[in-house]
This record gives C-alpha cells, sequence and structure tokens, in this order.
C-alpha cells in the first residue's frame, strides 16, 4: 500500500532574478492583532491580515472562545471584542495547528481566565517546549499541567494571577508576550528583563491598542488590570518571508530586486545587518504612508560577490527565523561562516541547525554543525534532494539556493510553506524562480 502523497517543488536553475514583488502580511502581527483585538472592548479592523494556515487557525480558537470575528475580504478582518471577561470556555481543545506563537501566547492569555483551557497542535508541534513559558507563569500563580513539557497544555480556570519581576534565561519574544499578556490580568506590575532584544510587536501592539507599556533599558514592564480599546491595525508585510527574497537578489539579481511594502521594524531586521557584514548591496527606502507603530519600506537588493563572516551574537535573537536563508547565503559566499549563539533553532518546527547542515551537505556545500550554531565553508552547489522535515522555513530557503545550484533542487515535504506563506510558489515564480509544484508518494 503506498502512503499519503507529499508535496514537493521542483526548482531549477536560473540566470537570474529580478523585478518588484509583494509578501503576505507578518505574520507575528496577525496573531496579535486577533488576540488582543479579542479581549479589547470596541471593534478592531485589521488590514494586510496574514491568511495563513497558522493565523486562521488562532482567528478558528479566538472564535472558539466565544469572539465575533468578521472577514468581509481575505486579508481584511473585523474583531468584534468580548472585553476582559467575556471569553468563554471552548466545548473542544483549541487547536493551534502547526503555529508555536499562537499555542505559547494563548498560555499567557488564557492562564487568568475563570475556565479551563486545552492547547493542542498537529504532530510537529506536540512534541515543541512548552515549559519555558509554563515555569514563569506559574510563578505569576497559573496553574498549568504539560504532557513531559510538551502539548497538551492545560490551563486550569479560576487562578489568580500576581505580577512577576522575571529575567528570562534565554532571549524568547515568545516567552515575554506571553508573560505581558497574563499580567494584562494580574494584580500589580509585570515586568520582564531580556539578556537581548527580541522583536517587540506586542508592546507596540499594546500601547496601540491603549495599554503603556514601560521600557527602561533591558526591561519592559506593564500595569494589570489595564483595560484594551478596539482600535486599526495595519499589517505590514513579513520581514521573515521577505527574507528568502532577499538572499535570492543577493546571489542572482543582476538589475536588482525589489520587495515592497516589508515591515522593518529593528527587532526583526538582523538579518540586513549579517547580510551587510558579507558586503551584500542592500537599499532600504522607508515609507512615508505606513499607517501604525510598525515602520515600513521597499528593499531593494542587488548582486554581487559575498564573503564569510564571523556573525555577532548580538545580531542572532534579532533574525532566529531568517538564519537559515542566511545559511544559504553563507554556501555561496567566499570563505567561511560562522554563527553561534543559535541553539532556539533546535526547538523550532524542527531541529533547523540539524535540517539546514544535512540539506546543504546533500547539495555539496562544506559544513560543520556546532552545538548551537554552523561553520559553512562557501562554494559551489550541485542540484540533489532535500528534506524539509516538514518545516516551512527549510524548505523555502533552499528553494534560494537554486539560483546558484548546477542542476535542480528537489524539496520533499512542503505542504507547511501554507503555515506562513501562502502563495509561496506563485511569488517565487514573480520573482523569475523556476519553481515547479508536485505531489509524490
Amino acid at each position: 500500500m503506498s502512503g499519503p502523497a507529499r508535496q514537493s517543488y521542483r526548482v531549477a536553475p536560473v540566470a537570474r532574478v529580478g523585478g518588484a514583488i509583494r509578501v503576505p502580511g507578518d505574520k507575528s502581527i496577525s496573531h496579535r492583532a486577533l488576540m488582543l483585538g479579542s479581549i479589547a472592548t470596541g471593534e478592531t479592523r485589521v488590514s494586510g491580515f496574514l491568511a495563513s494556515a497558522d493565523c486562521l487557525a488562532t482567528m478558528t480558537a479566538m472564535r472558539a472562545l466565544g469572539v465575533r470575528i468578521a472577514r468581509p475580504a481575505e486579508h481584511e478582518v473585523i474583531v468584534t471584542g468580548a472585553g476582559p471577561d467575556g471569553l468563554h470556555a471552548s466545548a473542544a481543545p483549541l487547536d493551534m495547528g502547526n503555529a508555536g506563537t499562537a499555542m505559547r501566547l494563548s498560555m499567557g492569555l488564557l492562564c487568568g481566565q475563570r475556565f479551563s483551557s486545552t492547547l493542542i497542535g498537529d504532530a510537529s508541534l506536540m512534541q515543541r517546549p512548552m515549559e519555558r513559558v509554563a515555569k514563569p507563569l506559574r510563578l505569576m500563580g497559573a496553574r498549568i499541567d504539560t504532557r513531559e513539557g510538551r502539548p497538551p497544555v492545560v490551563l486550569h480556570g479560576g487562578a489568580t494571577l500576581h505580577g512577576i519581576d522575571y529575567a528570562l534565561p534565554m532571549a524568547s519574544a515568545q516567552v515575554k508576550s506571553a508573560l505581558l499578556l497574563a499580567g494584562l490580568a494580574a494584580t500589580g506590575t509585570t515586568r520582564v528583563t531580556e539578556p537581548a532584544p527580541t522583536r517587540d510587536h506586542t508592546e507596540r501592539m499594546l500601547a496601540g491598542f491603549g495599554v503603556p507599556v514601560r521600557r527602561a533599558g533591558a526591561c519592559v514592564e506593564l500595569a494589570g488590570g489595564q483595560p484594551l480599546r478596539g482600535t486599526a491595525v495595519q499589517v505590514p508585510g513579513d520581514f521573515s518571508s521577505a527574507a528568502f527574497f532577499i538572499v535570492a537578489g543577493c546571489l542572482a539579481a543582476t538589475d536588482g530586486l525589489t520587495i515592497e511594502r516589508v515591515g522593518i521594524n529593528p527587532t526583526r531586521t538582523g538579518l540586513l545587518d549579517m547580510l551587510r557584514l558579507m558586503g551584500a548591496r542592500i537599499q532600504v527606502r522607508e515609507r512615508q504612508d505606513a499607517a501604525g507603530p510598525e515602520p515600513l519600506a521597499d528593499i531593494t537588493v542587488h548582486a554581487g560577490p559575498l564573503r564569510g563572516a564571523v556573525i555577532p551574537p548580538e545580531l542572532v535573537p534579532l533574525a532566529i527565523d531568517e538564519l537559515p536563508v542566511l545559511f544559504i547565503a553563507a554556501a555561496c559566499a567566499e570563505g567561511e561562516t560562522v554563527v553561534t549563539g543559535a541553539g532556539e533553532l533546535r526547538v523550532k518546527e524542527s531541529d533547523r541547525l540539524a535540517a539546514m547542515a544535512a540539506g546543504l551537505a546533500a547539495i555539496g556545500a562544506r559544513c560543520e554543525l556546532l552545538p548551537d550554531g554552523i561553520r559553512i565553508v562557501g562554494g559551489p552547489l550541485r542540484g540533489g534532494r532535500i528534506d524539509s522535515h516538514g518545516d516551512h522555513r527549510i524548505a523555502m530557503s533552499f528553494a534560494m539556493a537554486s539560483v546558484r545550484a548546477t542542476a535542480p533542487i528537489d524539496i520533499d515535504d512542503v505542504a507547511n510553506v501554507a503555515t506562513s506563506f501562502p502563495g509561496f510558489p506563485e511569488v517565487a515564480r514573480a520573482a523569475g524562480l523556476a519553481l515547479d509544484e508536485a505531489n509524490g508518494a
């Protein structure tokens, strides 16, 4: 008996990429707009919403909790807020699909509710660690059960939360955000200290909903009991999605490739600094028509020689999701590139360090896997077959490697690309990649 069909890509080499493209809305901001809009008073209108599998899972969960959410258009969402006490228990476990952000932030959002909730996900998400969020939430008074540190996550209702002063043991925007969301329902002040800067979408969006968030150095804090007011949220193009084409442009955009209307929140753009260290030619033109707290820009890249670099560890938290495609750039650069301090990649949708090292070796790149990073020596790439391990960022990264390969690259198990980048094949082809889709056993 044959197994189920698996989606795959075949990406043939091309001489160049170029033109102007747009990428879908930012996943991190779309998740947060739904969640904060759900507990706000009044109406929240979201434009540029990312209609991906991950964000739709969050939408389904919020509806199951009693929130009215309308979609007048594919990328437009209207959330009628239930207010801080208006959510109610779901009749079934809340299925977060493949969305780790949705699960971890929901732990903070729901742990102080009067009712219990159970959070589950797909096979990948059910294997991912949740205790890094559960432990500090328990310090706030939450009652949370996990199964050996992994989902299902059971949040017991009726817990009384109190603010804490918590130093994150490792940089994590998801843990920080979960604590701040729990802090909204807690007594006193919740204060989080970061060992390194992480993306600050939650802080920016809370301010947009009328909740002041104070930052002093590495500390961010808010006072509990503050109401949220519905607002308008404009979702910019997702920088993490743009990252794939930024790298492709650095490798093959002889006449330039422009990615339009991309969010350039400075806590997200570490990849630009890393590529510039390697000699990349990148222009960022900030747009003046941005609405809301998130800056917006058109990013143009031109092909040119890249050189290897030792990536400063302080940049790593600012590019954790973009590191897989940075490794593709490193494999095409002259000399050696070393990335350390990236142990977080081992607990993403896959062990991204191991998956990238195996994939690079399969197409002829020289690399050495390190405990918390990787060493890559640039050189010619050949074609080959890549197992993406069902990880959307692994699949899209190796699609970009095709611009320097000598033969087609076949990428297996790519269905989860839709979790963050619906329409990826079409955008890739618009940029000039020779990408074909197929189903195989």
